[in-house]
């Protein structure tokens, strides 16, 4: 559809935390330096990791927890180094089919929740079964990227 797409994503490591009872905006900052100082070899083996992207932030309806993460490299998705700090944790998702709507410029979680809102709309008018409960934002590029920038959100399908 023009409107957003279907991806099929395969199960993958992730590396996590959460954040409670901040704002959105202020869960993003901290969530961020904590897997930032993960991938600068804040882990057991001390190793420097690739920064990926997305950045996702897992947003629940009602709940002011918010999980942030960083998807593990490729070579490192067989076995990511254990993370020291025990806020962070490795996650491993399953495979899902995830609606996607990919919108442009400044994310703002405002931004983010009116995307949402768009993409479930057009997701019932349609008849597509998803999880309503909870979507992703996904951010993919550095805030000092000031032009052509892509952010997305996630629902699952059903």
């Amino acid at each position: 559809a023009k409107d957003y797409e279907l991806r099929q994503y395969e199960a993958a490591k992730w590396v996590s935390t959460v954040i409670r009872g901040e704002t959105q905006k202020e869960a993003m900052r901290q969530g961020f330096w904590k897997l930032f100082h993960y991938i600068q070899g804040k882990n057991e083996k001390e190793m420097k990791i690739d920064m990926t992207v997305p950045v996702t932030c897992l947003i629940k309806s009602g709940c002011t927890d918010f999980k942030v993460s960083f998807f593990v490299p490729f070579e490192h998705q067989d076995s990511p180094p254990q993370p020291t700090d025990s806020d962070v944790f490795i996650e491993e998702r399953k495979a899902a089919a995830i609606f996607v709507r990919s919108f442009g410029g400044f994310a703002s979680p405002e931004k983010y929740a009116e995307e949402a809102e768009v993409l479930a709309r057009i997701l019932r008018n349609r008849g597509q079964p998803f999880h309503e409960d909870f979507f992703y934002t996904a951010g993919y590029d550095s805030p000092f990227k000031l032009f052509n920038r892509h952010n997305e959100v996630w629902y699952f399908k059903k």
